[in-house]
């Protein structure tokens, strides 16, 4: 299984023969890019790609969730042929995938959020999952988890409540964006047996 993370910074090459190279089975998009990259990514692979809004991305409409708290599919507000999976779950590619988009609340403006309404988010996708009674493979996330990747500055601080929440789900992976690292690239972070994974511009991982 051949995943291709995207985050927050267009990567030129995608645009070329790269992408066919990289034979990505599933898209995983961490948020603050724009759509219409999104939408050539989806359709030139004809793979399925799951995204959450970053805190640069407007404010987007999602259906109502199924009665097991799943994610419906995208209902046309965003990047065509992708899926929103902000405060949701969805199967991709045989991975269940749980997202959460957005940022801290640095200022006003969507996708952005305090401590305590992120608390409030993670345990609403907590229970999604525990309802769902499925394993979560991937965890995709804007933002990162608070000392796991974050900065120090108003903007890129993460959030405490992910800490929690790789904890209870066990995902395999937690992918985000937001927080760009310069000079030479940093190693994966772990958090208990989650591999913590910066996807900015793009990484590809294998599972």
């Amino acid at each position: 299984m051949r995943i291709l993370a995207v985050a927050d910074e267009v990567a030129e090459s995608l645009y070329g023969d790269t992408l066919k190279e990289l034979r990505p089975d599933l898209i995983l998009a961490a948020g603050d890019l724009p759509f219409d990259y999104l939408e050539n990514l989806v359709s030139r692979t004809d793979v399925p790609l799951l995204y959450v809004p970053g805190n640069h991305d407007p404010a987007l409409k999602l259906g109502d969730s199924t009665f097991e708290g799943l994610s419906p599919k995208y209902d046309g507000s965003g990047p065509p042929g992708c899926i929103n999976v902000d405060g949701r779950i969805e199967q991709a590619a045989g991975l269940w995938i749980a997202g959460l988009g957005g940022s801290i609340r640095y200022n006003e403006g969507p996708n952005r959020y305090t401590q305590r309404e992120m608390r409030w988010r993670a345990r609403k996708l907590a229970w999604r999952a525990r309802l769902s009674r499925r394993r979560i493979d991937i965890l995709l996330t804007h933002a990162p988890a608070a000392g796991l990747g974050d900065a120090g500055d108003p903007a890129h601080v993460g959030f405490d409540a992910f800490h929690r929440l790789v904890l209870r789900l066990r995902p395999r992976m937690h992918i985000h964006g937001h927080v760009r690292k310069f000079g030479p690239k940093n190693e994966d972070l772990r958090l208990g047996e989650t591999v913590i994974v910066n996807a900015i511009p793009y990484r590809v991982l294998e599972l």
